[in-house]
């Protein structure tokens, strides 16, 4: 179960299995298709994926501490999957981090971000 793993088995399970994305995506065109967790995708897809989840966990590990957040090229992959999940883009003065964090249900949308999502605001979180 999930919820009985310690940090330092979550952080074991994510670095191996981001080397082994990462071997993968070096050897196969970004095209290429390939099945994981019961699912099929492209390899330049797989790589997004990866990069959203570290992207949103660090987030998760910088929200209440003094610390720098994720680097701008993550985010921009971020915003741009979540942007898509969505359906249409967050507006551009809302930040990046602001966004990853309301549409991933860590943070309430303010009245201002659920008047621009209307109906939509009823699909976040956006990623379970």
């Amino acid at each position: 179960m999930a919820s009985q793993w310690r940090l330092d088995h979550l952080t074991a399970a994510f670095v191996e299995t981001a080397a082994a994305v990462v071997t993968m995506a070096g050897r196969a065109a970004p095209t290429d298709l390939v099945a994981t967790q019961g699912h099929v995708l492209s390899v330049a897809d797989l790589v997004g994926t990866l990069v959203v989840e570290a992207t949103i966990h660090h987030l998760d590990m910088t929200a209440h501490l003094d610390r720098v957040g994720p680097q701008l090229e993550p985010l921009v992959v971020t915003r741009a999957t979540l942007d898509h999940l969505l359906g249409r883009p967050a507006p551009d003065a809302w930040s990046s981090t602001r966004w990853g964090c309301v549409a991933t249900g860590r943070a309430q949308p303010t009245e201002e971000e659920q008047r621009f999502l209307g109906a939509d605001v009823a699909r976040l979180p956006l990623l379970r």
